[in-house]
């Protein structure tokens, strides 16, 4: 717990590149931070994103020599609400990623993510350019994928199987979901999808790699891939189909390995930014096999439509991840995460992890997934799904000193239950609840029985599964708000 008021902020965030010095730069450090390596604030052009940032969010700028971890000091000083790293390709690599997720962590005391953060970069200069001067709120209203999602929580959709060879789903706006026939390969047909721009969501899955991600799982399709910052479909005959799709979207490379992870500047991320209008995007910087940073985007994001932004939905699945680790597994809390399927310590099965039907494995799964998925973009863009009925209405009001989180099921027993299973690790998230401002000195009021986590600028409460309509789902809590 801490206040997100800074006791002085040091001459580095004050005065680097011209930007937001002195009682300027104070009266914003408590919401926003543009940090960037000195090369990248002083290169020519990609000083322009670093400024166009800082302009449109009256941020504070924060520059490193060497390693990203030289900003935790000033980083922690100012503890903004949002943080959004510029870097170049070159520098955005799975270590960064990693480096990022470790730091943000680090702000405070408690082991949750202290910001919503995001990495901003592209294929080049211009392209992130084009990123950060985007201010205009997205509402997500067509949705387009290469594996299943729940149609039922959307405005309009279609997704094509990577099961099952031939099937699509579609649903028009104002009717429901129907099955239809496909294409035997869909490259064309997701080409075009795209291309129409219309598409405001993109969701993929299946085999992938820095280069290419291949649209059939389980038979033979054609792929996507990439060169010289462009994206195009290549179908099983060889045709060619570029993509061309300006709008800006949202993907989500949910279940794909690696698709996340800049290697090289000619690589699937950039070409989805650069020739796809991708804004914001998670990725795996590494193989994919748990799944639970991945696939549990969808339960917050997509299954609770217009609760939370993209970068929300993201942060409330990476709470939901540590909570697990911190309940079930706390001896490899802190391992490291990454490329190995090894833990140095053997961990316990907690009664927690046993309650849960939790095993080790599920242990190496979290401690693997917890650093190593991207999330690319500025944090402060508001990409939502368009407001949709949901599962259980969930509100969060504060009186004075006092807050109160209320669950309101809406599907009976059924409330708390996954909408969709496809993928790994589906259903059970916890609720969570963005505090609207930093806060000390919690006092659990009502709702103790709930086992919630209160931090400085969360609630979280386990999800209990089994759903009683009749009781009440409500905590309230009083604390000092910063």
């Amino acid at each position: 717990m801490r206040s997100c008021a800074p006791s002085h902020l040091p001459l580095l965030l004050l005065a680097a590149i011209g930007f937001q010095t002195g009682a300027d730069a104070l009266a914003a450090a408590s919401s926003y931070a543009v940090i960037a390596s000195q090369q990248t604030a002083q290169d020519e052009d990609w000083k322009q994103v670093v400024e166009s940032l800082a302009a449109a969010h009256r941020a504070a700028v924060i520059t490193f020599a060497r390693s990203v971890e030289e900003a935790k000091a000033p980083l922690a000083d100012q503890f903004p609400r949002y943080a959004c790293f510029v870097a170049r390709p070159e520098e955005a690599d799975k270590a960064f990623v990693g480096q990022v997720h470790r730091l943000t962590r680090q702000l405070d005391a408690d082991p949750y993510t202290d910001c919503f953060w995001g990495i901003l970069t592209g294929y080049d200069a211009a392209n992130a350019l084009r990123i950060a001067k985007r201010t205009e709120p997205l509402t997500i209203r067509k949705v387009a994928a290469g594996t299943e999602f729940a149609t039922e929580m959307v405005d309009e959709g279609v997704w094509y199987c990577e099961l099952n060879q031939g099937k699509l789903v579609k649903k028009d706006a104002g009717r429901e979901a129907v099955e239809q026939r496909a294409p035997n390969d869909t490259t064309q047909a997701l080409v075009e999808t795209l291309n129409d721009g219309r598409v405001d969501l993109f969701i993929t899955s299946g085999h992938a790699t820095e280069r290419d991600w291949q649209i059939g799982y389980r038979y033979a399709n054609g792929s996507f891939r990439c060169a010289e910052g462009q994206l195009f479909g290549l179908d099983t005959r060889g045709q060619r189909f570029p993509i061309h799709s300006p709008h800006p979207k949202v993907y989500l490379p949910i279940g794909n390995c690696l698709l996340g992870n800049i290697d090289r500047r000619d690589c699937m991320a950039l070409a989805w930014m650069n020739s796809a209008g991708v804004h914001q995007m998670l990725g795996y910087t590494v193989p994919t096999w748990y799944g639970y940073m991945g696939w549990g985007v969808l339960d917050y994001f997509v299954e609770q439509p217009g609760r939370y932004t993209f970068a929300e939905a993201f942060f409330a699945n990476h709470h939901a991840l540590v909570h697990r680790l911190a309940k079930c597994f706390p001896d490899v809390l802190n391992e490291p995460s990454g490329d190995t399927r090894r833990l140095r310590t053997r961990p316990a099965l907690s009664e927690e992890a046993k309650a849960a039907g939790l095993t080790t494995g599920d242990a190496v799964g979290l401690v693997y997934d917890r650093d190593v998925v991207a999330f690319y973009g500025d944090p402060a863009w508001p990409a939502r799904m368009a407001e949709l009925p949901k599962a259980y209405d969930q509100t969060l009001t504060r009186t004075g000193d006092k807050y109160t989180l209320e669950i309101k099921p809406r599907r009976g027993a059924d409330s708390f239950r996954p909408i969709n299973t496809n993928g790994s690790q589906r259903g059970g998230r916890p609720f969570v609840a963005f505090l609207p401002d930093r806060v000390t000195g919690v006092r659990i009021v009502e709702g103790a029985d709930l086992d919630p986590l209160i931090t400085d600028d969360f609630i979280l409460v386990p999800n209990p599964r089994a759903c009683d309509p009749a009781k009440r789902y409500r905590v309230v809590f009083q604390a000092k708000a910063n």
